[in-house]
């Protein structure tokens, strides 16, 4: 290439980056900016989760000596820091367990209300709504028990909430629609989960008729 072509060739770019070169710096920046807040926060989740791995062991230690004090710091401190994470799910559920195990009802129902509330997981709030739903039957709040467990959606979580409407009903006095309820979880169970097949007709023996 002669001089005089390289010259034009130059004159060319100074004249292209006159017209684009301030956007283009613009699309660079921006693409810059995007690529370090995406590492940022890559880098913010895994350090959230690892803080979070580290509180579960706290709290599955306290839960396997009863230390119902410490379960409930925990639990307070999970669902405070790192409520995004998984593990926030999994220690309210096993807070709830631990506390009404304890004796502390009232503990547990917030346990579970907040997995109600704030879980990411479906699963996780099915669980906890036929837990709290549980919990409820115990206390004799029949209605607000079967609130909790009022879908009739063919999920995983059908048979057991079926079960425990049927539960919520017979303790009501009304055994046909807990023989109904209870009918109906059968249908809805695997085929292979003997044992609960056994408990459910168990209770549909205690019901008579």
């Amino acid at each position: 290439m002669s001089y005089h072509d390289e010259q034009e060739s130059l004159d060319e770019l100074k004249a292209w980056w006159a017209k684009w070169g301030n956007g283009v710096t613009w699309v660079l920046l921006v693409v810059l900016i995007a690529l370090a807040a995406w590492s940022g926060w890559n880098y913010w989740q895994r350090r959230q989760t690892g803080e979070a791995v580290v509180l579960y062991e706290q709290f599955q230690q306290a839960a396997a000596s009863n230390d119902a004090a410490h379960v409930r710091r925990t639990a307070s401190d999970m669902e405070s820091d790192f409520g995004r994470t998984p593990y926030a799910q999994m220690t309210a559920l096993g807070a709830a367990a631990t506390l009404y195990k304890s004796g502390d009802a009232t503990g547990a129902k917030a346990q579970l209300q907040w997995v109600i509330d704030h879980a990411a997981d479906d699963a996780y709030r099915q669980i906890a709504q036929i837990r709290l739903a549980g919990v409820l039957l115990d206390e004799k709040a029949y209605d607000a028990g079967l609130k909790l467990v009022s879908s009739t959606d063919k999920d995983a979580f059908a048979a057991l909430r079926a079960d425990r409407r049927g539960d919520l009903l017979a303790a009501q006095g009304k055994a046909d629609d807990a023989r109904t309820a209870y009918k109906n979880a059968l249908t809805l169970l695997a085929v292979d989960d003997a044992s609960e097949h056994q408990l459910i007709g168990l209770k549909l023996d205690a019901l008579g008729g």
